[in-house]
């Protein structure tokens, strides 16, 4: 029979094992994320858009070619993306982007944005949400509170 000591021993030995795990596989996502941006800023180009649409979408259900779909990790073809329908030149195609550019990116506007390949890195000259909240505040806070003092009920 195993004594207490033994079964404290056997759980301390499975927590190094796994905390090695986390750290080895850590140092191996962080290498690869930092050749991965490294390639995006390489391969980054201007570029004017007319977004038609956007949403957050599973990859499936996206027109996405089969190509860039068989490329995909299996854990992210289930996941939502933050997907854009973009006119780029006469083409009409689906970009992808992260949360903060999908945040920024306006619908039915020509915008400025660097592109890689069909990811969306950043968009030039529009402000992100804490400047247009910053901007709304110095402004008078938008239209009901403007209303409101015109009208006379305080704000």
């Amino acid at each position: 029979m195993l004594g207490g000591w033994d079964i404290a021993i056997i759980i301390f030995v499975v927590l190094v094992v796994i905390v090695l795990a986390f750290y080895f596989l850590n140092r191996w996502a962080s290498t690869r994320m930092v050749q991965q941006q490294s390639m995006i800023e390489q391969h980054k180009q201007p570029a004017s858009i007319y977004v038609i649409d956007k949403k957050k979408e599973k990859l499936q259900n996206a027109n996405l070619p089969k190509a860039v779909m068989e490329q995909m990790p299996k854990w992210n073809r289930f996941m939502k993306m933050h997907l854009v329908k973009a006119k780029v030149g006469p083409q009409i195609v689906t970009l992808m982007c992260e949360k903060d550019v999908f945040e920024a990116i306006t619908v039915k506007k020509t915008i400025k944005v660097d592109l890689a390949g069909m990811f969306i890195v950043s968009v030039k000259g529009m402000k992100n949400r804490e400047e247009m909240a910053a901007l709304r505040k110095e402004r008078g806070g938008g239209f009901v509170n403007r209303a409101k003092r015109l009208i006379g009920m305080g704000g």
